[in-house]
């Protein structure tokens, strides 16, 4: 007779599934930050979407769930936070030659 929770002498968890071999992975982003990216894209589709800053509308599909999520932010749901801009490497300049004139 095995205990409650274990298989032989390993301890299995409640969220594993030995079918698959897979846990439940926390979720990263909550149900009403989610709840508001759908209610933004039903907007965005319907047309009705505008940007805050500029109040143009918005129909790239990426931009209202940036919008959205923002949103979300700001609301203080649980959103994982924003990415930090990757920077581009400086390009190194080029030394510019004077031109001599010839004196002639």
């Amino acid at each position: 007779m095995t205990k409650p929770g274990f298989m032989g002498t390993i301890a299995i968890r409640e969220d594993y599934f030995p079918a698959t071999g897979r846990t439940n992975m926390a979720r990263k982003y909550s149900r009403q930050a989610s709840a508001d990216v759908e209610r933004v894209m039903k907007k965005r589709k319907a047309g009705t979407l505008k940007s805050g800053r500029s109040g143009r509308k918005v129909t790239s599909r990426k931009q209202a769930i940036a919008i959205g999520l923002s949103e979300a932010r700001a609301e203080g749901k649980k959103v994982p936070k924003k990415a930090a801009k990757k920077r581009k490497t400086a390009k190194k300049k080029k030394k510019t030659t004077k031109k001599r004139k010839a004196k002639g």
